[in-house]
Order: C-alpha cells, then sequence, then structure tokens
C-alpha cells in the first residue's frame, strides 16, 4: 500500500498538472498509502472454514460464495452473517499454490452451477 500510495504521489508529479496544485496532491497520495498500510497492519486474520457443505468466517456462517481467478490473484465473494455482500482477496505472497488448490476445491463443493442447464436436453 505504501508503494502504491509512492506510485500515486510520483504520478502526479510526473503529469502535466501546475506544481501548486501537484504537490499537496501528491502529499495526499502518499499519506493514503500510508494510512491504508497502517489501517491493513492492524486488521485481525480470520479463520476461514469450508466444509461439510458450510462455510464459516471467524465463527460466523456466510452464505452464496462465489470465487473469482484473475490470474494468481483470488478474490472470494460471499454473504455475510448480517446480510451484506464481502468479499476476501488472496494474493500469491498470502496463499501458496496448494492453499489456491484447496480453495478451489472447497468452493466447487458449496458454489452451485453457474448455469442451471448445465447439460444437453
Amino acid at each position: 500500500m505504501i508503494a502504491l500510495g509512492a506510485l500515486a504521489a510520483f504520478s502526479v508529479l510526473a503529469c502535466e498538472l501546475p506544481r501548486p496544485a501537484a504537490l499537496p496532491l501528491a502529499a495526499v497520495a502518499l499519506a493514503w498509502g500510508v494510512w491504508s498500510a497502517r489501517r491493513e497492519a492492524r486488521r485481525p486474520s480470520q479463520l476461514l472454514v469450508i466444509a461439510g457443505g458450510r462455510a464459516t468466517l471467524a465463527g460466523g456462517p456466510i452464505s452464496d460464495l462465489r470465487l473469482q481467478w484473475r490470474g494468481w490473484l483470488a478474490r472470494l465473494d460471499f454473504t455475510g452473517p448480517d446480510g451484506r455482500r464481502q468479499r476476501l482477496a488472496w494474493w500469491p505472497d498470502t496463499l501458496d499454490a496448494a492453499g489456491r488448490r484447496e480453495l478451489r476445491l472447497a468452493v466447487a463443493v458449496i458454489e452451485p452451477a453457474r448455469d442451471p442447464r448445465s447439460m444437453a436436453p
């Protein structure tokens, strides 16, 4: 997050924006990066359990799981216990190959088929 903030600040300074506007905007971008990194570092880890056709996150039941892959990046969209849509994301450094495979197989058991007519009539 800090690197993204620093790159955003550099991008603002490198563009053709007038310096009186670019300097405060670059400072805000850098501050946002630091603030976001601190917020993410303080976020507690949560235990995701997918077993027996049921899923829980930090002890609370979750439903309507949808796993999406973008290369090595994984995103799990779900409905939390309070009924709101939420998501979790994994980068390659937080989920190894075995973990990615396990996540893919566990969600496949719960996730309904995307098209109800998946077979020929």
